[in-house]
Protein backbone atom coordinates (compact mmCIF):
# COMPACT_ATOMS: atom_id res chain seq x y z
CA UNK A 1 0.00 0.00 0.00
CA UNK A 2 2.83 2.57 0.89
CA UNK A 3 4.53 1.74 -2.35
CA UNK A 4 1.28 3.15 -4.36
CA UNK A 5 1.26 6.26 -2.72
CA UNK A 6 4.98 7.00 -4.15
CA UNK A 7 5.53 9.28 -6.78
CA UNK A 8 5.58 7.59 -10.11
CA UNK A 9 8.37 9.64 -11.85
CA UNK A 10 10.95 8.74 -9.37
CA UNK A 11 13.61 5.96 -9.69
CA UNK A 12 14.16 2.99 -7.64
CA UNK A 13 16.57 4.83 -5.34
CA UNK A 14 14.69 7.80 -5.20
CA UNK A 15 11.49 5.38 -4.15
CA UNK A 16 13.74 3.69 -1.57
CA UNK A 17 14.66 7.55 0.08
CA UNK A 18 10.78 8.64 -0.09
CA UNK A 19 9.81 5.53 1.21
CA UNK A 20 11.85 6.13 3.83
CA UNK A 21 10.94 9.44 4.54
CA UNK A 22 7.22 8.46 5.00
CA UNK A 23 8.22 6.02 7.24
CA UNK A 24 10.21 8.92 9.54
CA UNK A 25 7.31 11.24 9.04
CA UNK A 26 4.83 8.49 10.16
CA UNK A 27 6.65 7.30 13.41
CA UNK A 28 7.06 11.71 14.16
CA UNK A 29 3.36 11.54 13.75
CA UNK A 30 2.71 8.81 15.80
CA UNK A 31 5.36 10.24 18.77
CA UNK A 32 3.71 13.62 18.29
CA UNK A 33 0.27 12.04 19.39
CA UNK A 34 2.14 9.80 21.96
CA UNK A 35 3.31 12.63 23.62
CA UNK A 36 0.17 14.70 23.34
CA UNK A 37 -1.79 11.97 25.08
CA UNK A 38 0.59 12.02 27.85
CA UNK A 39 0.70 15.98 27.79
CA UNK A 40 -3.39 15.58 29.14
CA UNK A 41 -2.94 12.90 31.38
CA UNK A 42 -0.34 14.95 33.34
CA UNK A 43 -2.53 17.49 32.96
CA UNK A 44 -5.64 15.99 34.05
CA UNK A 45 -3.67 14.41 36.81
CA UNK A 46 -2.83 17.58 37.86
CA UNK A 47 -6.06 19.23 37.97
CA UNK A 48 -7.47 16.43 40.28
CA UNK A 49 -4.50 16.45 42.48
CA UNK A 50 -5.53 20.73 42.79
CA UNK A 51 -8.90 19.85 43.16
CA UNK A 52 -8.52 17.34 45.58
CA UNK A 53 -5.66 19.34 47.96
CA UNK A 54 -8.32 22.09 47.85
CA UNK A 55 -11.06 19.88 49.22
CA UNK A 56 -12.60 19.99 46.60
CA UNK A 57 -12.99 23.74 45.77
CA UNK A 58 -10.29 24.17 43.08
CA UNK A 59 -13.17 23.54 39.88
CA UNK A 60 -15.73 25.35 41.59
CA UNK A 61 -13.33 28.46 41.77
CA UNK A 62 -12.48 28.64 38.58
CA UNK A 63 -15.06 30.93 37.61
CA UNK A 64 -14.29 33.56 40.32
CA UNK A 65 -10.83 33.71 38.59
CA UNK A 66 -11.14 37.25 37.16
CA UNK A 67 -12.92 38.49 40.41
CA UNK A 68 -9.84 39.83 42.10
CA UNK A 69 -9.32 41.70 38.88
CA UNK A 70 -12.58 43.47 39.11
CA UNK A 71 -12.14 44.41 42.54
CA UNK A 72 -8.78 46.18 41.52
CA UNK A 73 -11.01 48.66 39.72
CA UNK A 74 -10.56 52.30 41.41
CA UNK A 75 -12.77 54.67 41.45
CA UNK A 76 -11.52 56.92 38.72
CA UNK A 77 -8.61 56.36 36.51
CA UNK A 78 -7.29 59.12 37.85
CA UNK A 79 -6.97 57.94 41.23
CA UNK A 80 -3.19 55.83 39.64
CA UNK A 81 -1.39 58.67 38.58
CA UNK A 82 -2.46 60.26 41.94
CA UNK A 83 -1.38 57.35 44.13
CA UNK A 84 1.45 57.13 41.51
CA UNK A 85 2.85 61.14 42.40
CA UNK A 86 1.47 61.25 45.61
CA UNK A 87 -1.16 64.05 44.92
CA UNK A 88 -4.16 64.29 47.19
CA UNK A 89 -7.24 62.76 46.15
CA UNK A 90 -10.69 63.82 46.37
CA UNK A 91 -12.11 60.86 47.78
CA UNK A 92 -9.78 61.33 50.87
CA UNK A 93 -11.58 60.59 54.21
CA UNK A 94 -8.64 60.24 56.62
CA UNK A 95 -7.85 56.62 56.27
CA UNK A 96 -4.79 54.83 54.62
CA UNK A 97 -6.53 54.22 51.06
CA UNK A 98 -6.27 57.29 50.17
CA UNK A 99 -3.18 59.46 51.92
CA UNK A 100 -1.12 59.81 49.14
CA UNK A 101 0.74 63.09 49.82
CA UNK A 102 1.77 61.02 53.04
CA UNK A 103 4.12 59.19 51.60
CA UNK A 104 6.18 61.91 50.02
CA UNK A 105 10.02 62.25 50.55
CA UNK A 106 10.61 65.74 50.69
CA UNK A 107 14.40 66.75 49.67
CA UNK A 108 13.70 70.47 50.04
CA UNK A 109 10.45 72.35 51.49
CA UNK A 110 8.97 72.02 47.78
CA UNK A 111 10.55 69.38 45.88
CA UNK A 112 9.62 65.84 46.71
CA UNK A 113 9.80 62.65 45.34
CA UNK A 114 6.85 60.48 45.03
CA UNK A 115 6.81 57.54 47.58
CA UNK A 116 6.50 55.04 44.99
CA UNK A 117 8.96 56.08 42.69
CA UNK A 118 11.23 56.29 45.64
CA UNK A 119 10.86 52.64 46.11
CA UNK A 120 11.04 51.56 42.72
CA UNK A 121 14.41 53.58 42.06
CA UNK A 122 15.80 51.93 45.28
CA UNK A 123 14.77 47.88 43.84
CA UNK A 124 16.32 49.20 40.92
CA UNK A 125 19.30 49.96 42.69
CA UNK A 126 19.37 46.72 44.56
CA UNK A 127 19.10 45.03 41.30
CA UNK A 128 21.90 46.77 39.38
CA UNK A 129 24.29 46.62 42.61
CA UNK A 130 23.82 42.48 42.43
CA UNK A 131 24.03 42.18 39.18
CA UNK A 132 27.37 44.17 38.82
CA UNK A 133 29.02 41.84 41.91
CA UNK A 134 27.46 38.69 40.46
CA UNK A 135 28.90 39.57 36.97
CA UNK A 136 32.33 40.51 38.27
CA UNK A 137 32.34 36.84 40.34
CA UNK A 138 31.33 34.94 37.62
CA UNK A 139 33.50 36.32 34.82
CA UNK A 140 36.07 34.99 36.85
CA UNK A 141 34.97 31.91 38.24
CA UNK A 142 33.53 31.27 34.39
CA UNK A 143 36.98 30.78 32.82
CA UNK A 144 38.32 28.75 35.78
CA UNK A 145 34.83 25.99 34.78
CA UNK A 146 35.71 25.82 31.47
CA UNK A 147 36.62 22.64 29.82
CA UNK A 148 38.67 24.49 27.10
CA UNK A 149 40.95 26.52 28.82
CA UNK A 150 40.76 24.97 32.29
CA UNK A 151 42.53 21.19 32.35
CA UNK A 152 42.93 20.44 35.59
CA UNK A 153 39.69 18.25 36.09
CA UNK A 154 39.66 19.29 40.22
CA UNK A 155 39.96 22.84 39.74
CA UNK A 156 37.29 22.74 37.39
CA UNK A 157 34.86 20.61 38.81
CA UNK A 158 35.08 22.27 42.44
CA UNK A 159 34.14 25.66 40.49
CA UNK A 160 31.31 24.07 38.68
CA UNK A 161 30.25 22.66 42.18
CA UNK A 162 30.65 25.97 44.45
CA UNK A 163 28.62 27.66 41.11
CA UNK A 164 25.86 24.81 41.45
CA UNK A 165 25.27 25.22 45.29
CA UNK A 166 25.06 29.03 44.50
CA UNK A 167 22.43 29.03 42.09
CA UNK A 168 20.48 25.91 43.55
CA UNK A 169 18.14 28.05 46.06
CA UNK A 170 15.62 30.81 45.34
CA UNK A 171 16.63 34.07 45.64
CA UNK A 172 13.76 34.72 48.25
CA UNK A 173 15.23 31.46 50.26
CA UNK A 174 18.65 33.16 50.47
CA UNK A 175 17.17 36.19 51.41
CA UNK A 176 14.92 34.46 54.41
CA UNK A 177 18.28 33.38 55.72
CA UNK A 178 20.31 36.81 55.59
CA UNK A 179 17.05 38.80 56.55
CA UNK A 180 16.86 36.23 60.16
CA UNK A 181 21.05 37.65 60.19
CA UNK A 182 21.32 40.76 59.27
CA UNK A 183 17.38 42.12 60.04
CA UNK A 184 15.10 43.49 57.23
CA UNK A 185 16.33 45.85 54.80
CA UNK A 186 18.31 46.22 51.54
CA UNK A 187 21.08 44.50 52.30
CA UNK A 188 20.06 40.83 52.79
CA UNK A 189 18.51 41.82 49.17
CA UNK A 190 21.70 42.31 47.75
CA UNK A 191 23.32 39.57 49.32
CA UNK A 192 20.78 36.86 48.22
CA UNK A 193 20.64 38.34 44.91
CA UNK A 194 23.81 38.56 44.08
CA UNK A 195 24.72 34.90 45.36
CA UNK A 196 22.14 33.28 42.93
CA UNK A 197 23.94 35.41 39.96
CA UNK A 198 27.03 34.39 40.65
CA UNK A 199 25.64 30.64 39.79
CA UNK A 200 23.38 31.61 37.13
CA UNK A 201 25.74 33.76 35.29
CA UNK A 202 28.79 31.62 35.91
CA UNK A 203 27.10 28.88 34.19
CA UNK A 204 25.89 31.00 30.95
CA UNK A 205 29.29 32.36 31.00
CA UNK A 206 31.60 29.29 31.23
CA UNK A 207 29.57 27.37 28.19
CA UNK A 208 30.12 30.40 25.78
CA UNK A 209 33.50 30.11 26.33
CA UNK A 210 33.66 26.37 25.76
CA UNK A 211 31.65 27.14 22.85
CA UNK A 212 34.04 30.09 21.61
CA UNK A 213 36.31 29.41 18.54
CA UNK A 214 40.20 28.56 20.21
CA UNK A 215 42.55 29.66 17.35
CA UNK A 216 42.96 32.65 18.86
CA UNK A 217 43.99 30.80 22.33
CA UNK A 218 46.47 28.58 20.00
CA UNK A 219 48.15 31.33 18.40
CA UNK A 220 49.05 33.34 21.60
CA UNK A 221 50.17 30.00 23.15
CA UNK A 222 51.99 29.35 20.17
CA UNK A 223 53.43 33.12 20.98
CA UNK A 224 54.36 31.96 24.68
CA UNK A 225 51.38 33.80 26.14
CA UNK A 226 50.69 33.02 29.80
CA UNK A 227 47.14 31.52 31.08
CA UNK A 228 46.23 35.30 31.70
CA UNK A 229 47.40 36.55 28.62
CA UNK A 230 45.58 34.05 26.48
CA UNK A 231 42.21 34.44 28.27
CA UNK A 232 42.02 38.45 28.53
CA UNK A 233 43.43 38.94 24.87
CA UNK A 234 42.37 35.49 23.04
CA UNK A 235 39.04 34.79 24.49
CA UNK A 236 37.21 37.83 26.18
CA UNK A 237 37.02 39.97 23.03
CA UNK A 238 34.90 36.75 21.48
CA UNK A 239 32.52 36.25 24.36
CA UNK A 240 31.91 39.94 25.65
CA UNK A 241 29.36 40.45 23.45
CA UNK A 242 27.28 37.22 24.81
CA UNK A 243 28.58 38.10 28.41
CA UNK A 244 26.77 41.19 27.90
CA UNK A 245 23.82 40.08 26.61
CA UNK A 246 23.46 37.99 29.63
CA UNK A 247 24.20 40.83 31.66
CA UNK A 248 21.32 42.69 30.92
CA UNK A 249 19.14 39.77 30.77
CA UNK A 250 19.68 39.29 34.42
CA UNK A 251 19.57 42.84 35.19
CA UNK A 252 15.74 42.41 34.07
CA UNK A 253 15.48 39.12 35.82
CA UNK A 254 17.11 40.68 39.08
CA UNK A 255 14.46 43.67 39.19
CA UNK A 256 11.78 41.17 39.15
CA UNK A 257 13.44 39.19 41.74
CA UNK A 258 14.49 42.33 44.26
CA UNK A 259 10.70 43.27 43.99
CA UNK A 260 9.56 39.70 45.06
CA UNK A 261 12.65 39.63 48.09
CA UNK A 262 11.22 43.04 49.25
CA UNK A 263 7.76 41.59 49.69
CA UNK A 264 9.08 39.52 52.28
CA UNK A 265 11.39 42.73 53.99
CA UNK A 266 14.17 43.42 51.51
CA UNK A 267 13.38 46.67 50.86
CA UNK A 268 12.15 48.61 47.74
CA UNK A 269 8.49 48.71 46.14
CA UNK A 270 7.57 45.10 47.12
CA UNK A 271 6.66 45.07 50.45
CA UNK A 272 4.52 47.88 49.30
CA UNK A 273 2.58 45.97 46.79
CA UNK A 274 2.44 43.62 49.40
CA UNK A 275 0.71 46.38 51.82
CA UNK A 276 -1.46 47.64 49.23
CA UNK A 277 -2.52 44.31 48.13
CA UNK A 278 -3.48 42.97 51.66
CA UNK A 279 -5.18 46.42 52.44
CA UNK A 280 -7.36 46.16 49.05
CA UNK A 281 -6.18 49.65 48.05
CA UNK A 282 -7.15 49.67 44.23
CA UNK A 283 -5.66 52.46 42.59
CA UNK A 284 -2.02 51.70 44.90
CA UNK A 285 -1.67 48.27 44.25
CA UNK A 286 -2.30 49.02 40.08
CA UNK A 287 -0.03 52.21 40.23
CA UNK A 288 2.56 49.62 41.99
CA UNK A 289 2.04 47.65 38.81
CA UNK A 290 1.85 49.94 36.27
CA UNK A 291 5.32 51.56 37.70
CA UNK A 292 7.14 48.53 37.62
CA UNK A 293 5.36 47.53 33.84
CA UNK A 294 7.51 50.80 33.46
CA UNK A 295 10.40 49.98 35.16
CA UNK A 296 10.65 46.63 33.13
CA UNK A 297 10.17 48.04 29.66
CA UNK A 298 12.84 50.62 30.39
CA UNK A 299 15.39 48.47 31.33
CA UNK A 300 14.61 46.25 28.53
CA UNK A 301 14.95 49.55 26.11
CA UNK A 302 18.07 50.70 27.51
CA UNK A 303 19.37 46.58 27.35
CA UNK A 304 18.80 47.01 23.25
CA UNK A 305 19.80 50.23 22.73
CA UNK A 306 23.66 49.18 24.91
CA UNK A 307 23.76 46.00 23.07
CA UNK A 308 23.38 47.64 19.35
CA UNK A 309 26.32 50.48 20.85
CA UNK A 310 28.52 48.08 22.14
CA UNK A 311 28.53 44.94 19.39
CA UNK A 312 26.87 47.53 16.05
CA UNK A 313 24.31 48.29 14.02
CA UNK A 314 26.09 46.05 11.31
CA UNK A 315 25.04 42.92 13.49
CA UNK A 316 21.12 43.66 13.53
CA UNK A 317 20.83 44.30 9.59
CA UNK A 318 19.96 41.82 7.55
CA UNK A 319 22.09 40.41 4.75
CA UNK A 320 21.95 41.31 1.20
Amino acid sequence: MATSLLPRHLSDNGAVIERHWQELSSRRRLYSWLGFGVLLLALSGSLWFANDSNAGKFFDRLPHFFDFVGDLAPRDGLEIFRAMFDLPSPYDDGSFKYNYPEGRLYLTESFYIPEYVHKMLETVNIAIFSTVIGTAFGFVLCFLAARNLMPNPWIRGIVRRIMEVLRAFPEVVIAGFFLAILSLGPIPAIAAVSIHTIGALGKLFYEVVENADMKPDEGLRAAGGNWIERVWFGMVPQVLPNFTSYFLLRLEINVRASTIIGAVGGGGIGELLRLSIGQGHQAKTLAIVLLLFATIFAVDQFSAWLRRRLIGEQAFQLAQ
